[in-house]
């Protein structure tokens, strides 16, 4: 009889990136990637189902981080956030592709895929590690989520204009996410705030977001398109009813145990599963180099702003911006599947976004983190 290991192995992954993540006081997502890179290359394949459910861990990350965005702050900060995330959208963008195309040779569309994909600030990153070490309540931590929103927003728009092929889905996506969100205001709290709902062992608020999100992802992939953006934004609605009374904010507390038990996890995982090591070590040097390139072009767009607008916690926030993962890995893929990448630049791409979701993160917690008697809002 063969009995399938890899539901026990992800299991196994989980709980031990855990138990490390205590004993060394450093962010769960980190191990997680890690340890999946490790049983990826030791022979565990990545199953559909963890495949599936990775990609909507990454929904499900997205629309929690939107509920931690303090509109007021966006609102009051918006031009400042607004110059540091541009410029920690554009600098990577050139850099890569200015690399890419005339130091390795690439071919343009390859070369513009490694820009978007560097352009990036890991949103599923930057909210793990601000909610596991309590700074997602601080004005740090928000203004953070608040650049980071701004930065994939951009990086967002340029994989769908550049890249993307537009059907008629696209437009039916387009109008039933925009309808949706335009009363989900008023009728998730109807849903979520009703009397008959209290208490219930069986979560039915926390199902009816999760069929948000899955009918945004279905309705993204019939559009030949994404559903990070409308489950953010629908995080964003949500947040601020997440905050009206006790029971809601108990609601996204429920939420995210559920969500951090067992679905994002393997969103980590699979992510570090794809890569090759093999790959990586015959490209050793090119990996080095786009590494260096995401990385200096990330700190040279983003220091120098982030410490004349926010300059609280300057360096931490810039090293937490140079994280990326989660739209970059999304148009790595796109650019593998559409031809415009060969294995060997995919598998190049990947462990630099796993690199810089793991180096610059573990550097910022270890060294640069905030203190502690930050004001709490």
């Amino acid at each position: 009889m063969n009995t399938d290991m890899t539901p026990l192995a992800g299991g196994l992954l989980i709980f031990a990136a855990s138990v490390i993540s205590l004993r060394l006081g450093i962010s769960v997502a980190i191990f997680e990637t890690l340890l999946g890179l490790a049983a990826g290359n030791l022979g565990l394949p990545a199953a559909d189902w963890m495949v599936y459910l990775a990609g909507f861990g990454g929904i499900v990350l997205t629309f929690l981080a939107g509920s931690e965005v303090d509109l007021k702050l966006l609102k009051n900060n918006f031009r400042a956030a607004g110059v540091v995330s541009l410029a920690s959208f554009l600098a990577p963008l050139a850099g890569g592709f200015f690399f890419c195309r005339y130091f390795a040779g690439w071919s343009v569309p390859a070369a513009l895929i490694t820009g978007i994909a560097l352009s990036e600030t890991s949103l599923a990153v930057v909210y793990s590690v601000l909610v596991e070490t309590g700074l997602v309540k601080t004005r740090t931590g928000k203004l953070l989520m608040v650049c980071t929103f701004l930065t994939n927003t951009m990086t967002a728009v340029a994989l769908s204009l550049v890249f993307l092929k537009p059907n008629p889905g696209t437009l039916i996506f387009l109008l039933l996410s925009a309808a949706f969100l335009l009363f989900a205001g008023r009728f998730s709290m109807g849903i979520i705030r009703h009397p008959a709902l209290a208490g219930k062992v069986i979560e039915p608020e926390i199902k009816y977001i999760f069929f948000v999100l899955l009918a945004f992802v279905y309705l993204a992939e019939l559009g030949a398109s994404q559903a990070i953006l409308p489950a953010f934004i629908f995080g964003l609605v949500m947040g601020k009813h997440f905050k009206v009374q006790r029971r809601t904010a108990d609601i996204k507390n429920r939420l995210r145990t559920v969500s951090y038990a067992f679905i994002t996890p393997f969103f980590f995982i699979v992510a570090g599963m794809r890569v090759s090591l093999p790959a990586l070590w015959a490209s050793a040097g090119l990996f080095l180099a786009v590494f260096a390139v995401k990385q200096i072009s990330k700190f040279a767009g983003v220091y120098f702003l982030m410490n004349k607008y926010f300059p609280k916690g300057g360096m931490y926030s810039t090293l937490m911006m140079s994280t990326g993962l989660t739209f970059g890995v999304m148009a790595v893929m796109f650019g593998l599947k559409a031809g415009f990448l060969d294995q060997r630049q995919y598998s190049i791409l990947i462990g630099v976004l796993i690199a810089s979701a793991v180096i610059p993160a573990f550097v910022a917690q270890k060294w640069f983190a905030p203190l502690e008697d930050e004001d709490i809002m």
